[in-house]
């Protein structure tokens, strides 16, 4: 394994040989029938559908996954997948899935979708994909997913067969048997054909493909962006940069006697590649606990003792997981653990020093985003973990720190903020979206994926994220960055989640407030709170003007704080106390995301009213409004 230490090791590797003379496997399933033949016998795969350390686990073997994985990429080329055909998958985790992103991906191109996203929404993805085959579940009960992809299915022509995956398979005795009982009815009805997954796979041939793989790279995969409202955008991927999250993690990280716990879901780009490729090229062991990861039952308080179960050696996992994890006593034997690796969302140091403290392991912050196929940079497992820094950039990735200008690009210096742009083996130069309008002004200088993450660059080459270009609360024209208020606030010991944003202004045009979420059982008043910020806080301006108390922040599937419904939170109670204060009977019905406006109040008269004073008083707004 490559020493990687230091952003002189990082340079030590790349100085080796280039990238592309490196003996890489031509594809995914190429790589995967190299580590069958190098350990046929160790374990691959484990999953649990229930979260009690002591319930019945399902584990494949090297043997055994490259058997499934090959029976189901012949099963799609059956029904019609080609090279450039759509293999979507709506499911939860399970051994099913993991299995179905890499025959997908061998077959033709792999769809993940969000099994948290409406019907409409999924619809939305099957129709700009084009996708020709679904898997997901077969009715199950606790919950919606078989109903939601037939809801899904009936708004997408495209999709011709649907492939069910039966839960039931992991559960054993009267659970297993009671399961024909209360399996929910499908009420929805659509044109597809559905098939049992199970039964359909297994008649095919097992041992080798039915079908000469393409030679050279091709798009093997569509993810489509994080966000749970709106159709998202869907960025595609190519084997090469596949491989090279698998090439990564093999190469820096791990090998075949490590066993990665990973919670997360198997349609996020965290869990899809530095997880599961880099176990795919390492030999590593993947350990999926319960079909909803860190949001299954139990899982939280049954977490320790599942480390211990599967003699874990890396956690993967992300800030809000990590201060759920920190509200229960550490109550097995954790010391298989080697290294925490977090993602998704800035770590706060205050957490970083909880979780060492509870378990005397260190969390590595890393960072990648689904436009790059997932890996930019991560703090060394061996080396000088940064706290707040996102680490070092990864090997043969090149990371500039540029602001754009009317003449162009300039190159920020050491510790300047600017926006991160990359170019890496992941990166699809010009195309990363499928939607070819969503590519412009996307590159700088034709091959830097500009992120629209703002961030700099320190002196021993460690990245740090500074904010979300996007997220920047403007007040009067002076930049505020949001992470600034939501440290402050996080560095209170009853403070679990913290989400600060801007909210509408007439004469400021925004001014910053938070939302906060308690730890378990912890009360105080939003002003204790906000005499916290203010003594925290060294940016005048950037001290919020308001502070609220939920039961719980809103939050995408992989943990992050979901900032739009914040927005909207914000935007429907400075609009009613405004329409109040003006003695206007009129209240906000609701807020919409739309896609040329961006978020929109719909406002409801709840009598007769003065129409022009009800715009005058809105107009003093930037946000846009309409009558319902």
């Amino acid at each position: 394994m490559a020493k990687f230490a230091t952003a002189e090791d990082r340079n030590a590797v790349e100085a080796e040989m280039p990238y592309e003379n490196r003996a890489l496997p031509g594809s995914v399933y190429q790589m995967l029938g190299r580590t069958r033949e190098r350990f046929p016998n160790r374990p691959a795969i484990s999953f649990q559908l229930l979260s009690d350390p002591g319930s019945k686990a399902v584990t494949l073997s090297w043997n055994d996954l490259h058997e499934r994985v090959t029976e189901a990429a012949n099963l799609f080329r059956s029904l019609g997948v080609g090279p450039t055909d759509v293999v979507a998958y709506l499911l939860p985790n399970a051994i099913e899935t993991p299995v179905v992103l890499l025959a997908g991906a061998t077959a033709g191109i792999v769809n993940p979708i969000n099994p948290l996203l409406e019907a409409e929404q999924i619809a939305g993805i099957l129709r700009e994909t084009n996708a020709k085959v679904l898997v997901t579940l077969k009715p199950f009960p606790k919950t919606d997913v078989a109903q939601k992809a037939a809801a899904a299915v009936a708004l997408a022509p495209n999709v011709k067969t649907v492939l069910e995956v039966d839960l039931r398979n992991y559960l054993s005795g009267l659970k297993r048997l009671a399961i024909p009982f209360l399996r929910p009815k499908q009420t929805v009805q659509n044109h597809a054909k559905y098939l049992d997954f199970e039964a359909a796979a297994s008649a095919q041939r097992h041992n080798r493909l039915s079908f000469e793989e393409p030679t050279g790279d091709r798009v093997a995969a569509y993810f489509h962006t994080g966000g749970t409202t709106g159709t998202p955008k869907v960025a595609q991927h190519k084997q090469s940069g596949m491989i090279y999250n698998g090439w990564l993690g093999a190469t820096l990280l791990f090998d075949e006697s490590d066993v990665l716990m990973c919670p997360l879901p198997m349609f996020h780009v965290f869990a899809a590649y530095p997880v599961l490729m880099s176990c795919l090229a390492s030999g590593a062991q993947l350990v999926m606990p319960t079909p909803a990861g860190y949001r299954g039952e139990g899982v939280f308080d049954n977490f320790w003792k599942l480390i211990e179960r599967w003699q874990a050696t890396f956690l993967i996992t992300v800030p809000t997981a990590i201060a759920a994890l920190m509200q229960r006593p550490v109550d097995a034997d954790v010391s298989s653990l080697k290294t925490a690796i977090s993602g998704s969302a800035p770590l706060p140091q205050e957490l970083y020093n909880r979780f060492k403290s509870a378990t005397g392991v260190s969390i590595a912050e890393g960072y990648g985003l689904t436009e790059a196929t997932c890996l930019v940079s991560c703090n060394p497992m061996d080396g000088l973990k940064k706290i707040g820094s996102v680490g070092i950039p990864l090997p043969y990735t090149h990371v500039r720190i540029l602001t754009k200008t009317p003449d162009g690009f300039r190159e920020c210096a050491t510790d300047e903020i600017g926006e991160i742009c990359v170019a890496s083996p992941g990166v699809f130069d010009g195309s990363t979206y499928t939607e070819a309008d969503k590519n412009r002004d996307l590159f700088a200088e034709g091959r830097f994926l500009r992120t629209g993450d703002l961030g700099r660059i320190d002196s021993d080459g460690y990245l740090w994220i500074t904010g979300r270009a996007k997220d920047l609360i403007i007040r009067g024209g002076h930049n505020i960055d949001p992470a600034v208020i939501e440290d402050a606030l996080l560095s209170h010991p009853k403070v679990a989640f913290a989400g600060a944003i801007g909210q509408p202004d007439a004469f400021a045009g925004e001014l910053p407030c938070a939302y906060v979420e308690l730890i378990a059982g912890a009360e105080i008043t939003p002003d204790e709170l906000l005499a916290h910020a203010r003594d925290h806080i060294t940016e005048r301006a950037a001290v919020p003007k308001h502070v609220e108390i939920l039961a719980e922040l809103p939050k995408t599937a992989v943990g992050k704080i979901f900032k739009p419904d914040l927005r909207k939170m914000a935007i429907r109670r400075v609009f009613d106390a405004a329409l109040a204060q003006a003695g206007l009977a009129a209240h906000v019905a609701e807020v919409i995301d739309d896609k040329k406006r961006g978020l929109v109040a719909r406002i409801e008269p709840r009598a007769e009213i003065d129409q022009k004073a009800a715009a005058d008083c809105l107009g003093q707004f930037a946000c846009a409004w309409e009558w319902v």
